[in-house]
């Protein structure tokens, strides 16, 4: 490529929506550009709701063919989620969707034998019901799993796909709850205990590592000229989205949105306090050595299944009328289980304001800004809880995924933490993994480079807080246990 710039394919799939983006970096340039995107749609079957994954590989293939040559690729995808192949290393069935129901009362059975605080201790991962763990639980009587020869988390399946080597990208294994977030490696006793076989995982990578080159047959479904490296990326979302936080010192706390709201802080070494555990934060593994220490929030798939309930109105129109609505009128828990599922969520909104009290939402515009308030209620806990457990002094909030797009949901977050937002990286799970193949292919920066880099090329917004937090901590209070 022409004054030092190259191309690298970004393979960015989340839970509604894949997406291949091409991004051109050189020591002072970074543009991003989206050569193909596509729908994720689950599939319910008889047997439970799953991932429609050979659709997500022909969208891959087809974004690789309309992003023509590139230097390199990388995959991140959503965590937790897995294939498993037989000993000739086919695929046993659409992989398991984490919101499908074959995990519920399963951690009681696991904590039966390593109790809930032990497992914390030893691995750092909040409780989450659809945790790959659990889902081990719950699949070990199948028949499926027991013709497993192999399991490979969602982006390393895609890899295997593209290249025929199989590996295991730790920031992704991280979320497995079966790594030790100290040792930076598998938690060896606790699946001794719990009798998982880790012979069933590929070898350990890290980000940056190779991961193979495209298979022939790739090539000539793409039209791409070989050789093609396929580069280890952070291939969880979260841990590019996070290496994508234009942040210019360590005093900051990240809100990765879209339909989760990952929100928490940086750090060097985990959390792994009873406290840590009783908040339920998670030490998830980032870049370079880094701990995201954060709170899952259920995040936009609130407003994302009202308007899906509601026959897919625009959603600028219905923004407009929400922030029209009165600030605080009702709130949500935003992390409550109870909206895990999807359907009928307007009502489940309602019903959850009606058993608290509340004034229950009357029309689409109420509901929208009872989401909104309720979202950028659970940010400032989250944000309040991690600096206060990791004893981290924050100065400001970096905002970036699809909900900077939400104008709305940035200032409430900046009212509701009375700091700072400064919302940017829209893609930024496909920036972060575009940096990490550009670093590793010539681009000599560290991860604090990376985000220099970041800072200088993407355009971003500041949000500065309104009107105090007293009537943000009245509304926690409503949400309160007695």
């Amino acid at each position: 490529m022409s004054g030092g710039v190259r191309s690298y394919a970004a393979v960015d799939l989340g839970a509604s929506s894949g997406r291949v983006m091409v991004g051109r970096v050189g020591p002072d340039s970074l543009e991003l550009t989206e050569a193909h995107r596509f729908p994720n749609r689950p599939v319910r079957f008889p047997e439970g709701l799953r991932w429609d994954v050979p659709a997500l590989y022909a969208g891959v293939l087809d974004g690789l063919r309309a992003a023509g040559p590139v230097d390199s690729v990388g995959i991140d995808s959503w965590a937790v989620d897995y294939g498993l192949l037989d000993a000739d290393g086919a695929l046993l069935g659409n992989p398991v969707h984490y919101r499908d129901s074959r995990t519920e009362g399963v951690a009681e059975k696991v904590w039966a034998t390593v109790p809930a605080a032990e497992l914390y201790a030893a691995t750092g991962l909040q409780y989450a019901p659809f945790n790959t763990l659990y889902q081990l639980a719950a699949a070990r009587s199948t028949v499926r799993f027991a013709q497993a020869a192999r399991l490979l988390l969602i982006p390393d399946l895609l890899t295997y796909w593209l290249t025929g080597e199989q590996g295991t990208e730790l920031t992704n294994a991280s979320t497995t709850q079966l790594i030790d977030p100290r040792t930076r490696d598998w938690a060896y006793g606790v699946a001794e205990r719990l009798d998982v076989d880790l012979g069933l995982f590929a070898p350990l990578r890290r980000p940056g590592d190779p991961a193979g080159v495209l298979r022939p047959e790739v090539l000539a479904e793409t039209g791409l000229a070989g050789p093609v490296p396929v580069t280890a990326v952070a291939s969880h979302d979260t841990a590019s989205a996070v290496a994508a936080v234009p942040a210019t010192d360590g005093r900051f706390a990240y809100i990765c949105t879209g339909t989760w709201s990952l929100a928490g802080l940086e750090l060097d070494a985990p959390v792994l306090t009873e406290e840590s555990r009783a908040a339920n934060f998670t030490n998830e593994l980032g870049l370079d050595g880094t701990v995201r220490y954060l709170r899952n929030i259920m995040g936009l798939w609130l407003l994302q299944e009202c308007v899906r309930a509601w026959g897919e109105p625009d959603l600028g129109p219905l923004l407009r009328e929400a922030a029209a609505v009165p600030a605080l009128r009702s709130v949500v828990d935003a992390g409550d289980e109870a909206f895990l599922a999807p359907g009928g969520m307007p009502e489940r909104i309602a019903e959850a304001c009606r058993a608290s009290g509340q004034p229950v939402p009357e029309n689409r515009a109420e509901v929208t800004r009872c989401i909104l308030d309720s979202l950028a209620l659970a940010h400032r806990r989250a944000v309040e809880d991690a600096r206060r457990l990791a004893d981290r002094p924050v100065d400001v909030v970096y905002v970036v995924g699809g909900g900077t797009r939400n104008a709305l949901l940035c200032q409430l977050t900046a009212d509701a933490c009375g700091l700072p937002v400064v919302a940017g990286a829209t893609e930024a799970a496909a920036l972060g993994n575009v940096l990490v193949q550009a670093r590793t292919h010539g681009l000599a920066c560290d991860l604090a480079g990376m985000r220099r880099l970041l800072t200088r090329t993407q355009p971003l917004t500041r949000y500065t807080p309104r009107g105090g937090t007293a009537r943000w901590r009245e509304a926690a209070a409503r949400l309160a246990t007695p």
